[in-house]
C-alpha cells in the first residue's frame, strides 16, 4: 500500500482510467436511452443520478475536508459549464450523429483541459507529458478520421459534441481548485445544481418526459458515468493535477467508441485500431511518469484528507490517527527530493 501511495502518477492514472471507463461507456448508453427525449430532460436525469451517488458516498468531516462558502462561485460555474451546458450539448449532439462519432469527438476535451491547466495553474508539462498528449491527440484524430471516411456524419451534431468538450474542459479546470474537498460533497453539489437547472428548462420548454424504464436507465447511467466518474476524476486531480488527469481521461472516447461499435454502429477498422494503440501508448506514458528532484516546501496551512506516511505530514496528534483523516494543519518548511506530481503540495516553479 505504501509503494502505491508514493507513486502519484500511478495512483492518479488509475483513478483517471476508472473515470474514463465509466464515462466512456455512458456516452453510447445515453444515445440509446435518450431516443425521442429532449436534451434538457436527459441531462436532468443524468445529473439526478449523479447527485444520488454523491449523497450516498458522503464522508464525515473527520475524513474529508468540507466544501466552504468561498467555493460556491466555483461550484456554480462548474454546474453551469459541466452539469448544464456540457450534457445538454452532448445529448442534442447524440441525437444528430452516431454514438461512435460523438465518443471520438470527446477526445478533444483533454486538449482543452490540459491547455487551461497549464495556463491557469502553471502545471508542469515536461517532454514526457507533451509526448503523451500528442499520442492521445494523434490517436483521437485517427479515430475521427476513421469515422469521417465512412460518411453520413451530420456536422451540426458533431459541433454540438465539440461544444460539450469545451464546456467540460472549463469544468475540469475549475474542479482542480476543489480537488482537496470531499469529492462526494462536490459531486452532490454540482450535480444537484445541474439537475435543478436542466429540469426547470425541460419543464419550461415542454419537453417530453421518458418512460419509467428509460428514466431509471438514465438515472443509473448518471450515477455511474457522471457521479462515480466525477468522484474518481477529482481523486485523480488530487493525485497528479488537472492536465495529466485530463490527458489520461482522453482514453474515454476510445472506450465509448468500442461500446458503440458493439451496439452495432459498425465493425472496428484499421484506423480505429491504430487510434486505440496510440491512445493506449499515451496513457502508459502517464502511468510510467516519474518526475523527481530536490524541491523546497514553504510554510503552508490548509485542510484536506491526508495520511502520516506520505512524507509530507509530520505534525503530531495526541492520539495518532490511523489511515486517512482531515483537519486544518500546518506544513513547516522542508527541502527534500522524491517523485512527485503537480498536486496541492507541489506547485513550485520549474
Amino acid at each position: 500500500m505504501t509503494d502505491f501511495l508514493h507513486l502519484p502518477a500511478l495512483r492518479g492514472g488509475l483513478f483517471a482510467l476508472l473515470a474514463a471507463a465509466l464515462f466512456g461507456i455512458s456516452t453510447p448508453l445515453v444515445q440509446k436511452l435518450g431516443v425521442g427525449l429532449g436534451a434538457f430532460s436527459t441531462a436532468a436525469l443524468l445529473y439526478a443520478g449523479a447527485a444520488l451517488i454523491g449523497l450516498l458516498s458522503l464522508r464525515t468531516a473527520a475524513h474529508e475536508a468540507r466544501v466552504q462558502r468561498s467555493d460556491i462561485p466555483s461550484l456554480l460555474a462548474m454546474a453551469g459549464f459541466g452539469a448544464a451546458l456540457g450534457p445538454v450539448a452532448l445529448a442534442w449532439g447524440l441525437q444528430h450523429t452516431s454514438g461512435a462519432s460523438a465518443s471520438l469527438m470527446l477526445t478533444l476535451e483533454a486538449l482543452f483541459t490540459a491547455t487551461l491547466a497549464w495556463w491557469l495553474y502553471s502545471e508542469t508539462m515536461d517532454r514526457r507529458v507533451w509526448a503523451a498528449m500528442l499520442l492521445l491527440l494523434a490517436g483521437g484524430m485517427a479515430l475521427v478520421l476513421d469515422q469521417g471516411l465512412q460518411g453520413g456524419v451530420q456536422l451540426m451534431g458533431l459541433l454540438a459534441v465539440l461544444l460539450a468538450t469545451v464546456a467540460w474542459g472549463v469544468d475540469n479546470t475549475l474542479s482542480r481548485g476543489l480537488a482537496e474537498r470531499d469529492p462526494s460533497q462536490v459531486v452532490m453539489a454540482k450535480a444537484t445544481l445541474g439537475a435543478v437547472v436542466t429540469a426547470a428548462l425541460a419543464v419550461s420548454t415542454g419537453e417530453p418526459w421518458p418512460s419509467l424504464s428509460a428514466a431509471l436507465g438514465l438515472l443509473a447511467v448518471g450515477a455511474t458515468g457522471y457521479g462515480l466518474s466525477l468522484r474518481f476524476y477529482l481523486l485523480a486531480q488530487r493525485a497528479f493535477g488537472a492536465a495529466r488527469t485530463g490527458s489520461v481521461f482522453a482514453f474515454a472516447p476510445f472506450i465509448g467508441a468500442a461500446v458503440a461499435f458493439g451496439f452495432g454502429d459498425r465493425p472496428a477498422g484499421l484506423l480505429m485500431l491504430l487510434g486505440g494503440v496510440l491512445m493506449l501508448a499515451g496513457v502508459v506514458l502517464h502511468l510510467a511518469e516519474s518526475h523527481g528532484h530536490e524541491h523546497t516546501h514553504e510554510v503552508l496551512e490548509h485542510e484536506h484528507a491526508h495520511r502520516h506516511d506520505d512524507g509530507h505530514h509530520s505534525h503530531l496528534h495526541d492520539v495518532m490517527p490511523k489511515g486517512s483523516h482531515s483537519h486544518k494543519h500546518t506544513h513547516e518548511p522542508m527541502t527534500h527530493a522524491h517523485p512527485h506530481a503537480p498536486d496541492v503540495h507541489h506547485q513550485h516553479v520549474h
